[in-house]
């Protein structure tokens, strides 16, 4: 049994480019590359966000209204809905002045996974556990 592990770093926010919301979408479609998968063997994706990364997190986004595009909160919160590991590091959001209850969630969509904000050794440790590393 075969698990292949791969880390999804966002280190820009979404105000530089489209980066951000790369990652999230590159990290939602491990859900497809299953099916092409031998029996036993699976792809386990993290999603770590890190220094200007987590600046684009916050909750109550308005991109459609005020861009006509879809937020990175939108984004996140299908992401939570189709159980994929987000980890947030903490001493970002510490450095930035973002509470940590100002992530967002998928609750009213009936997700059961919530953002983990952690210590940056955490998001290390999944950086080093992982096959692939990309950065964002």
């Amino acid at each position: 049994m075969a698990d292949v592990k791969l880390a999804f770093i966002v280190q820009k926010p979404q105000y530089k480019g489209e980066t951000s919301r790369l990652a999230i979408t590159h990290a939602i479609s491990y859900q497809t590359v299953e099916i092409l998968l031998e029996d036993g063997e699976t792809v386990t994706p993290k999603l770590c966000f890190i220094g200007e990364g987590v600046l684009g997190l916050q909750k109550g986004q308005n991109a459609m209204e005020l861009y006509g595009i879809t937020s990175t909160e939108s984004h996140m919160k299908n992401t939570l809905l189709v159980d994929l590991d987000v980890l947030v590091c903490k001493e970002d959001l510490d450095r930035y002045g973002i509470p940590e209850d100002a992530m967002p969630d998928a609750d009213e969509m009936g997700a059961d996974k919530k953002i983990q904000v952690v210590p940056f050794t955490e998001i290390q440790k999944a950086m080093e556990e992982a096959k692939h590393v990309l950065f964002f």
